[in-house]
């Protein structure tokens, strides 16, 4: 079968030097596994992680693709709720399912776990004709969510679910502001804190600010302007606040990181939250800790989520609630120009999606 293969890491973001198509052997189910043919396939900035080997040295050779949907034309003796035909999608983050966390619901915190098409191999994940997963980490698709969409959903929708609902518990009225807007997290973000009755700041670079409307945020700001904090505080006070409360931002949904990250801490209101799942910009955010313990904010790491948690964003997708924006198609050949357009961002809104 054909996929999408690196032997070695790129020290110059050149992928086009390393990216193969190769022919390789067609995977076996183990007991508990589904195997299924790849019908669509989103990228992720961990992809570029891989490539270049850092922060983690993953196993070589690769497959990347960690979210991948497509038809199950097999199954495991032992698989229980799967069956061949079905239409699933990944769930890729990948937990032993039996410590003190998972247990508890807690599998993103399982110090085993992995995340598939990333952490996972040699030459296990999704840009491939032909893959394989544990009967845990899939999940059916609702009938009138394609294929492509459901792989732009399945690590975004996730995360932002994860983030807003399970982390920082948003609730109706709200004043949410999403950072990064255009990005895979940030439209969902958008979209499930309007669902949830928030209103939404959202912010991207100029030329996305009309979309992020469309999208559904109540107003948009260009944060590469140097005072675009100053435009949100503004915002936020002509906001009327029922009950007498202070003018304010509630929640704060970061994934960009340091260049933004004390602007960020500046603009919430005492008590209240930002919840943080990357740092597109930087990890080595300065922070001033004056605004954090005189304000009582609270500041919460989230990375991915829970499969309930997948199958309540896929339902709400199918309520016609959330939609998956995506920004493009590219087949396995295209991978580099699929990739470069990722790195750079220009013009980029929404998930860029791979097919074999």
């Amino acid at each position: 079968m054909k996929a999408l293969v690196y032997e070695k890491y790129t020290e110059d973001d050149d992928f086009s030097k390393i990216l193969i198509i190769k022919d390789i052997p067609e995977p076996k189910p183990g007991p508990n596994e589904v195997i299924f043919r790849v019908k669509a396939a989103a990228l992720n900035y961990d992809d570029i992680w891989g490539m270049r080997g850092k922060p983690l040295a993953i196993p070589l050779p690769h497959i990347s693709g960690t979210d991948a949907s497509g038809e199950v034309i097999a199954i495991g003796e032992d698989v229980k709720h799967i069956k061949v035909g079905d239409r699933i999608v990944s769930h890729g983050n990948m937990s032993c399912r039996v410590c003190k966390v998972c247990t508890r619901g807690e599998e993103y915190n399982c110090k085993k776990r992995k995340i598939w098409g990333f952490e996972t191999g040699p030459l296990w994940g999704g840009y491939c004709e032909i893959t394989h997963l544990p009967e845990v980490n899939v999940v059916k698709i609702p009938e009138n969510v394609s294929y492509e969409e459901a792989a732009a959903a399945s690590m975004t929708l996730l995360t932002s679910w994860h983030m807003l609902v399970a982390r920082a518990k948003i609730q109706p009225g709200q004043l949410v502001l999403v950072m990064g807007g255009s990005s895979g997290v940030g439209s969902f973000g958008i979209q499930i804190a309007k669902l949830f009755g928030c209103t939404v700041i959202a912010t991207a670079s100029p030329g996305k600010l009309d979309q992020l409307i469309e999208l559904g945020a109540d107003y948009a700001i260009d944060h590469r302007k140097e005072d675009w904090d100053k435009e949100v505080r503004q915002i936020a006070k002509k906001i009327p606040k029922p009950f007498g409360e202070t003018p304010g931002i509630d929640v704060i949904f970061e994934h960009i990181g340091g260049t933004h990250w004390n602007k960020e801490l500046t603009l919430l209101k005492y008590g209240t939250t930002i919840v943080t799942t990357g740092a597109t910009t930087g990890y080595n955010a300065a922070t001033d800790l004056r605004h954090i313990f005189f304000k009582g904010i609270n500041i919460l790491g989230s990375t991915q989520g829970t499969r309930a948690e997948l199958e309540q964003g896929l339902y709400w997708m199918s309520q016609g609630k959330i939609k998956a924006i995506i920004d493009s198609e590219y087949p396995l050949e295209k991978a580099t120009e699929a990739h470069n357009k990722m790195l750079k961002g220009k013009g980029l809104f929404g998930k860029i999606i791979m097919k074999p």
